[in-house]
C-alpha cells in the first residue's frame, strides 16, 4: 500500500513541476495566462465505512486552473498593438470560427484585414456612421486602402477684427488691383468637389456711415460678392449680417468640378480699437488624402488617419467575456475556446459593463511570477524526492519483512 501512495505523490509532483515548467517556459509570452495545479486526497471507498482514523491511499491531480489575473501593460511603438486593460478577450476568427485571446500584437495581411501571427483575424463592429456601429454581429476588421475622397468647401469661418478708426479709402470706386480702395484683406484656401484648391479673397471697404462696412469677395480673381455691408452694434459686436453669415455666388470651377457654394461666417467678428487682426480663419472643405496611419481609442474604435487632417472611423472592436474564464478550452498559440464549462461567450464593447478598456500602442505581458514559480519548483521538487524516499523506506521494510526466518 505505501509503495501505491507514494507513486501517486511522485505523479502529482511531477504533474506539479510539469505546470510550474509550462509557465516558467512562457514568461515572455504575451498575453499568456499562468496556471496552477490543485490536488486533491484520495481515499478508497469500498463496501466498508471509512472510518475518521483511516489512512488515505494517496493524491490525485484533481484540476489545472488557469488564471486569469491582469498582465502588466508594456508600451511598443506599434499602433496595432492592442492590451486590454481589465476583464475581456479580443475576439477572432479562424476561418469563420471564433476564438478569443488576450494577445494583442496585431499587424495587416495582404488584403488589408488586422490578424495575428497565426492570421487569426480581429472582429469589429462595423461602422454605420454618425458616429454609431452596428453592435448586432461583428466582422473582420479591414484597413482603408484607398484615398480619403475630397469635400468641397460650404462655409469658411473669419475670426477678425476690424478697427473702429478706419478712415474711408480715399478711392471711392473698389479695385482689388488698387490698395486705395480698400482698408483690409484676407485671403483664405477652399476646395472644390474634386479636391482642388482655390483661394478666396476678402475685402473689407470702411463705408462712410458709422459702424458700416462694405465686403467684397473674390475666389481666384472672379467675384462672387461686392460691396455687401456687414454692420457692428456700438459695443462693437456684430450686427449684420444677421448670424453672421454672408452667402456667395456660386463659382464655377475650371478643372470641372461642381460649382462652389458656400458661405462667409462673420459670427466672431469685431470692431475694436485701431489694429485690423485676423484672430481665426478656418473653412470645412478638404482635399484628397491619403492613408498615413491608424490609431485605436480607448472605447476600441479604430480610425483611418489621412493626410488631408481627416480621419475616418472602420470600426470598432468586439470583445467577449464569460461567466466562467477558467473553464475555457485551451487551443494554444495563446488562444482559448468556448466550452460548456465556460458559458456562453457574452459580446459587448471596450468600457462598458464588465469589459476594460484598450490601450493602443502597448501589449499585455505574461501574468507569470517568475520568483513565485521558482519557489514553486523548489516544492515541488522536494515533494518529489520525499516521496521517492517514501518508496525506498517502503521497501526497505518489505525486504526485512521478506528476510524473516
Amino acid at each position: 500500500m505505501p509503495f501505491a501512495i507514494a507513486l501517486s505523490g511522485l505523479n502529482a509532483a511531477s504533474a506539479d513541476l510539469g505546470v510550474t515548467a509550462n509557465n516558467v517556459a512562457n514568461v515572455n509570452t504575451t498575453g499568456f495566462k499562468m496556471s496552477r495545479a490543485q490536488f486533491s486526497e484520495v481515499f478508497a471507498v469500498g463496501t466498508q465505512s471509512v472510518s475518521s482514523s483511516a489512512s488515505g491511499s494517496g493524491v490525485r491531480l484533481s484540476a489545472i486552473a488557469q488564471q486569469f489575473t491582469q498582465g502588466n501593460i508594456d508600451f511598443t511603438d506599434n499602433a496595432l498593438d492592442l492590451a486590454i486593460a481589465g476583464e475581456g478577450f479580443f475576439v477572432l476568427s479562424d476561418n469563420g470560427a471564433r476564438v478569443y485571446s488576450r494577445a494583442g500584437a496585431f499587424g495587416v495581411d495582404n488584403q488589408g484585414n488586422v490578424v495575428n501571427a497565426q492570421g487569426l483575424r480581429l472582429q469589429a463592429y462595423p461602422y454605420a456612421g454618425n458616429g454609431l456601429f452596428n453592435t448586432g454581429t461583428p466582422t473582420d476588421l479591414q484597413l482603408t486602402i484607398g484615398a480619403n475622397p475630397p469635400a468641397a468647401t460650404t462655409s469658411a469661418n473669419l475670426g477678425l477684427n476690424l478697427p473702429a478708426d478706419s478712415p474711408v479709402p480715399a478711392n471711392p470706386v473698389f479695385s482689388p488691383s488698387d490698395p486705395s480702395s480698400f482698408n483690409h484683406t484676407t485671403s483664405v484656401t477652399i476646395y472644390d468637389s474634386l479636391g482642388a484648391a482655390h483661394t478666396a479673397t476678402v475685402y473689407f471697404i470702411k463705408d462712410p456711415a458709422p459702424n458700416t462696412w462694405n465686403t467684397a469677395v473674390e475666389i481666384d480673381g472672379t467675384t462672387v460678392a461686392g460691396a455687401t455691408p456687414i454692420v457692428f452694434a456700438n459695443d462693437g459686436s456684430l450686427q449684420s449680417p444677421p448670424g453672421g453669415l454672408m452667402p456667395l455666388a456660386p463659382y464655377t470651377p475650371t478643372t470641372g468640378a461642381a460649382d462652389i457654394t458656400m458661405a462667409l461666417n462673420f459670427a466672431t467678428a469685431t470692431q475694436f480699437g485701431d489694429a485690423f487682426g485676423v484672430n481665426s480663419l478656418s473653412q470645412d472643405g478638404f482635399t484628397t488624402g491619403r492613408l498615413t496611419g491608424v490609431s485605436v481609442d480607448a472605447e476600441g474604435v479604430v480610425f483611418a488617419r489621412f493626410t488631408n487632417g481627416q480621419s475616418t472611423s472602420l470600426g470598432k472592436l468586439a470583445l467577449a467575456n464569460f461567466v466562467n474564464p477558467q473553464g475555457l478550452q485551451q487551443l494554444g498559440d495563446t488562444t482559448w475556446g468556448q466550452s460548456f464549462q465556460s458559458g456562453d461567450a457574452l459580446l459587448g464593447e471596450a468600457g462598458t459593463a464588465s469589459f476594460g478598456n484598450i490601450q493602443s500602442g502597448a501589449l499585455e505581458a505574461s501574468n507569470v511570477d517568475l520568483t513565485a514559480q521558482l519557489v514553486q519548483m523548489i516544492t515541488a521538487q522536494r515533494n518529489f524526492q520525499a516521496n521517492a524516499q517514501m518508496i525506498s523506506t517502503a521497501d526497505t521494510v518489505t525486504q526485512t519483512v521478506i528476510n524473516i526466518r
